[in-house]
Parts: structure tokens; sequence; C-alpha cells
């Protein structure tokens, strides 16, 4: 090659260069990938909607309040003991994972299985609390706590509630406890994040809002092989729609600020999995279990001594309130602490120490907090005025039955005074007292209760036959008739309060609304 043309190709080197340059520089870093890929570019440029500053503020809280919170969350690996199968419809399922089944399958845990739960740490020496289904059928020295640190601590289980589905263990070391929220500042409608262990996956943090407050789903205390419920035991859910599924159980419900909301214990499902529909026992009652467990290793509960409903719309109308509120008292143990301070059948309680009771849920949750010998001001609703009565709160008597299903009819001949009266409208029908009943109820006062059609208006209320009306809208009954005038005198809608008196003594009101003639 000669010396001009070594020139030339170096030349036309330098200018390729050159242009090289150029085109980087005008067409972007990406231009030699454009120029081979076809000119292709993966994704847009910019975000088709940026988040505001407001909103980016709310994603970072939620990412703070998951960071923070999960520390104080931990796995609960259990040893059992063999439970027997359930064939109890789940739809409102306890998740208890991930050995528990769900909707119409049967739960059974063979012996030696283990199940798994979830727990929050609650004080910096290692206490725990959970759930007590979570634990109930642990073996001895069968329960396993694993920190978000993923250390394994054996855990000693300190005590458990079986009426609140409350539990606490104690693990060594120290730990990061949850804050407490206040109950009073929960509202509905508020995000919270639930954070467990659901299907064995650890960590998980679900987001949703307060959905009701004051739920009572009819699960606690309720025994899996009979299906009977505990009469003494207390629901008073929060319900929130953030997704928790087997495994959740006894992990925590908390606010955006970090605080503890509640304990999750259930969810309403008939497949076993979330279906939009979870409940977690509120703060309040789990901070007063879980100080007695840990002071007692038992509970000091105190109890008013009488069996409540809620107050409907038929109730309302026939004590004369002016709003659907408050609890109605429809039997009063004997010799319990409500009979001593006075209250009687038929009375309705509004609130408790100014704290206003709206429904049984309420009432029960104001009581649980308190321990036997307490004493706690009512506000009753009684013979169309407010009164007020304070009761000294005693400890249950397990042995006193407070009401018993086992009342039966007099086969006795009634007197001939009056003849029987079959009220068609509300479903039952009324003898006189016969020599014998007024002696068996200790009464010469009421009517006999012969017959209750299967789901008649009384029959829904609670009406049994065997049993005795005393008074109905306040009058003092003597015979059919009487009480046939009393009701005649009532219109169509009308609610009217019947005082009942059972075969063991214990009185009972039941409220009916009176049907279209």
């Amino acid at each position: 090659m000669s010396k001009r043309s070594l020139l030339t190709a170096v030349a036309l080197i330098g200018v390729g260069i050159v242009f090289g340059v150029v085109l980087m520089t005008s067409f972007g870093g990406n231009a030699i990938e454009n120029l081979f890929a076809g000119g292709s570019e993966l994704g847009a440029g910019q975000p088709p909607t940026p988040a505001s500053a407001a909103v980016k503020a709310l994603n970072d809280q939620f990412v703070a309040v998951s960071s923070a919170v999960t520390q104080s969350v931990v796995s609960i690996a259990v040893k059992t003991e063999r439970k027997a199968p359930s064939s109890m419809p789940n739809d409102f399922f306890r998740f208890f994972g991930p050995d528990g089944g769900g909707g119409d399958e049967e739960f059974q845990l063979p012996d030696g299985g283990e199940a798994n739960g979830s727990g929050v740490i609650i004080s910096r020496d290692g206490y725990v609390v959970t759930n007590n289904h979570v634990v109930e059928e642990a073996k001895e020295g069968g329960i396993v706590v694993t920190t978000n640190d993923q250390k394994e601590h054996k855990a000693r289980l300190v005590g458990r509630d079986p009426l609140t589905d409350l539990a606490v263990l104690k693990i060594e070391g120290t730990f990061m406890p949850a804050h407490f929220a206040q109950r009073a500042d929960i509202r509905i409608g508020e995000w919270v994040v639930a954070v467990g262990n659901p299907l064995g996956l650890k960590s998980t943090v679900t987001t949703g809002i307060v959905s009701a407050m004051g739920r009572g789903i009819g699960i606690v205390g309720t025994d899996e092989r009979t299906f009977e419920r505990n009469r003494y035991a207390v629901e008073n859910f929060i319900q929130t729609d953030a997704a928790i599924n087997p495994g959740n159980s006894g992990g925590g419900l908390f606010n955006l600020n970090g605080s503890l909301v509640g304990i999750n214990t259930a969810i309403a499902s008939r497949t076993g999995v979330n279906a939009g529909y979870g409940f977690a026992i509120p703060i309040d009652m789990v901070k007063s279990v879980a100080l007695d467990l840990i002071d007692d290793g038992k509970i000091q509960r105190g109890y008013i001594g009488v069996e409540i409903t809620s107050v409907d719309e038929a109730s309302a109308k026939a004590v004369g309130l002016s709003k659907v509120s408050g609890v109605n008292v429809n039997k009063v143990v004997k010799g319990g602490a409500a009979e001593s301070s006075g209250l009687e059948v038929g009375d309705v309680i509004l609130d408790v120490d100014g704290q206003p009771v709206k429904t049984s849920n309420d009432l029960q949750n104001e009581i649980v907090l308190r321990r036997a010998g307490d004493k706690v001001t009512l506000k009753i609703w009684r013979d169309g005025r407010e009164i007020s009565k304070s009761v000294t709160l005693r400890s249950l008597d397990s042995d006193r039955d407070v009401a018993t299903n086992d009342s039966k009819a007099g086969e006795a001949t009634t007197k001939a005074a009056d003849e029987p009266v079959n009220f068609k409208g509300l479903g039952f029908t009324a003898n006189s007292l016969t020599d014998e009943q007024t002696s068996s109820f200790g009464t010469k006062q009421g009517v006999f209760i012969s017959k209750v059609d299967r789901g008649g208006a009384v029959a829904r209320r609670g009406l049994r036959p065997g049993t005795v009306i005393l008074k109905a809208d306040g009058k003092e009954v003597n015979s059919p008739s009487q009480l046939q005038r009393i009701l005649s005198a009532k219109k169509a809608g009308d609610g009217v309060l019947l005082v009942v008196k059972e075969s063991d003594g214990t009185k009972q009101a039941i409220t009916v609304e009176v049907p279209e003639s």
C-alpha cells in the first residue's frame, strides 16, 4: 500500500469515529442498540400518572408500619394431643393452620401432629398473647415460638381463657413489644394491617379497613364436638376486610400508627380461606385478660348474674323506649349480684358507669374488663323511667344453673275457674293454674302455657310450654281471659313484655309484637 493510500485510510477512519460520536450525541445512549434492534424501545419513558405527594406519604406510611410491626409478631408451632374430628360447618372458621380444614371438611390432628398459629409480643421480657384455640391442645413442652429474626424459643403456657379465646405464653429474652392502641380511638373505616403467618408464609402483611365494631358471631366457647356454646363466652369482635387466612390466629391487627388494635381470631368463610370478612378481639379485652393471666394464671372475672339479649324494635315498644338501644334483663340468677342489688326481670340496662351499652355485646365487653368485687353503676329503664343501681360483681359459681331447658308441661286437671284460650296470632295456648301447678311453681298468680306452636311468634322469642306467664304489659295476669283482654287492648305492631316463670323458679322477660288480627 502506498503512503498516500495509507493516509487516506487513516483519514476515513477518523471521519468515521467523529461521525459516530455525533450520532451518539444526537440520538442518545441507545442509538446503536436502536440501530441494531430495529428502533424498538422497551417501556415508556415516564409513569403515566405520577403519584401525588399525599399518595407517596401514605405509601411510605404503609411501608414504615409494616417494617415496624412485624418485629412484634411471632410464629407459633404447637405439638398437639389427638383432637377428635369435627364436621361442624365452618362458615365462621378459626384460621388455625395449615392442618385445619375449611368449609364442610373435617378438622383432625393426629397424635404427634403439629399445628401453627401466630402471636404478638406484648412485653419486653417475653410475654406473648395468642388465641386459646391455638394452644389448648398443646402437649407439655410442645410449644415453640419463632421470632421475626428466625430464632426459635421454647415457650411456657402462662394461662388460657376459653371464654374470650385468649392465651398468654412466655419466652426468655428481651424483645420489641407491640404498642397498644386505645379502644376509644378505633374508628370504622380507618386503615388497618393484619400481620401473621398464613398458610406457612412467615411475616405476611395484608391491608384493609375496620369494617364494623362489636360483632358477635357465636364461635367463642363453642365445643366443636357437641356444637354447644358456653353461655358465659364473650364476643365483641372488630370486623375487618384485611385478607387473613389459616395460620393467622393470634396474629395482630394494627392501625397506621403501628399500634395494636386487636388479635386476629376468625374469618367468615365457607372455604377456610379469606372471603373478605375477618374478626379480631379488641385491644382493651386483650389487655385486661392478659394482665389477669400474667398476674394470677387465671381470670378473676366478675359477673352481674343476669341473662340478657339486645333490645330490638319489639322490646323497645314493649317497655316504652324511644329508640332501639340497650340490653334486656331476661333472667336474674338466684343469689347473684343482680338479685342482691335489686335488678328485676324486664329491666333494660342502658349504660355501665356512664358508658352507653347499645347491645348485649357492649355490656359483656364492659363487664369483662372488671374483676369480682368491683362495683359498677347501672342505668336502668324500668316502668317508663330511668333509675340507677349499684352492683358489686361476684365471681362465677360454676355449679349454679342459670337456666334449665327441662321445663315440663303439667298434666293435672285445670281449675274450672276459666277455660283455656288459644292465642292463634301469637302461637300459644294458656290455661288456668291447677293446684299442683300452683304448688310446684310457688305462685297463685299467672297462667300456664300448655302449648306453643313451633315456628310461631312467641316460639321465636323463646317462650316454651310448661312455663307460667306472670305479667303482661306490666299488669299481673290471673286467668287466660284476663291475658286475652290485655292483649286485645293492644294495636297490631305494638310490643308487649311478658314476664314468665319457669319450673326451676327463674323468671324470664319475653317481648312479642302484636300481630294483625
